[in-house]
């Protein structure tokens, strides 16, 4: 087995689930999370575009009922020792398969939970699903429990993001001696992708964000690359991945002269970033994190140029998406608390004089003043 943690790390996470289940008086957890089965079992695949999910007894046992291609995946890389497969067939309906396998666990009739917000199981699949179990048990939606328990990160999850962090530092570093008037996205995003690599890092769990000109504006990765002007904005977002273990970074970065606009936008989201950490203490929750923002934002009559969140909880993710629950918006009641890694980000998107300023990084919470885990500085960075 490749696991990635100690023995004695899963044990407590494991336990850490059987608490909250005893809490609910569930008998048993159906976890189609990708995320959860990795961090509970150490399970690594992108299988989960396909029906598989992970069932987890009262009493800490499981099984794992997935596909043929993923038998020797899960055994390679997880610490499951029975794994169900279901066969792809003509009319496969592998919902009525996994009622079988609770039939065979003494699980029908039971109060059962289930993970239904998740890309690990479509609308499709759930529908299947409600169809086979409804008239067998009581169910109960758990989604977002296991998230909430990876939430708060071990000290050897600390590890592994600060190495992410510096994986992030590493792909600046390499972006930033190639990116000048003429500089090809392509060569930007292969030079930072090759430093993550070459540093032991994974894919993202979703692309790279780069875009230049009036593409700088925007917040999503787009087919199609171009070459950098003399006088230029470059929008980078990326994240350092260890261990599927992510630290997003942005920034916006000139060619060229800064023009007004570009200095009072970067002056803005610098006093955000500042006002944004200042607020990621255990005296304020995520949504005082984001009106911490705002606040800076209105003062410089930017309320319409900025987006409705300023960042989010990261860890490990998988496609198609690094971002992770809780985020920064309006009315988030979520606490922070030690030992959380959270991205915050400034976006600022002025689409009236077509000008991008970004400003963003990776914190550690702690009992007092989070960290910031790259060790770039956050001056406006001008090639």
């Amino acid at each position: 087995m490749a696991l990635h943690f100690e023995p004695e790390e899963y044990n407590a996470r494991r336990d850490r689930l059987m608490m909250v289940m005893a809490e609910q008086k569930l008998d048993a957890v159906l976890l189609f999370a990708q995320e959860s089965m990795y961090w509970l079992t150490g399970y690594d695949t992108f299988g989960f575009c396909f029906f598989q999910c992970l069932v987890v007894k009262a009493d800490g046992s499981n099984v794992l009922m997935t596909r043929s291609a993923d038998l020797r995946q899960a055994r390679q890389t997880s610490n499951i020792e029975n794994i169900i497969v279901w066969a792809d067939r003509d009319n496969a309906n592998p919902a009525a398969d996994l009622r079988e396998l609770l039939n065979d666990l003494d699980l029908l009739g039971c109060r059962i939970g289930i993970e239904y917000q998740t890309h690990g199981l479509t609308a499709a699949n759930g529908r299947k699903l409600d169809e086979q179990l409804t008239a067998f048990g009581h169910l109960v939606d758990i989604s977002g429990v296991v998230d909430k328990l990876r939430l708060l990160k071990s000290p050897a999850e600390i590890v592994y993001s600060r190495r992410a962090a510096e994986l992030s530092d590493e792909a600046l570093d390499a972006a930033l001696k190639i990116i000048k008037a003429g500089a090809d996205e392509g060569a930007i995003l292969a030079a930072m992708q090759s430093a993550i690599f070459a540093g032991g890092g994974d894919y993202p769990a979703n692309e790279f964000i780069i875009g230049s000109g009036d593409d700088a504006l925007l917040c999503r990765y787009k087919s199609g690359r171009r070459k950098l002007t003399r006088a230029d904005q470059l929008t980078l977002e990326w994240a350092g991945v260890y261990r599927h273990y992510h630290a997003p970074m942005m920034r916006t970065v000139l060619t060229g002269k800064v023009s007004k606009r570009h200095q009072e936008l970067y002056d803005a989201a610098h006093e955000a970033l500042e006002a944004v950490e200042a607020a990621m203490t255990p005296d304020f929750t995520f949504g005082d994190v984001f009106d911490a923002h705002a606040k800076v934002m209105e003062a410089h009559e930017l309320t319409k140029h900025r987006l409705n969140a300023c960042g989010y909880s990261v860890g490990a993710r998988f496609t198609p998406s690094w971002m992770d629950m809780p985020m920064f918006y309006s009315g988030n009641p979520e606490r922070i608390q030690p030992d959380m890694t959270l991205f915050a980000h400034m976006i600022i998107m002025d689409s009236d004089s077509q000008t991008a300023m970004t400003l963003g990084r990776t914190y550690l919470t702690t009992n007092g003043q989070a960290e910031p885990l790259s060790r770039q500085s956050l001056d406006l960075i001008v090639k």
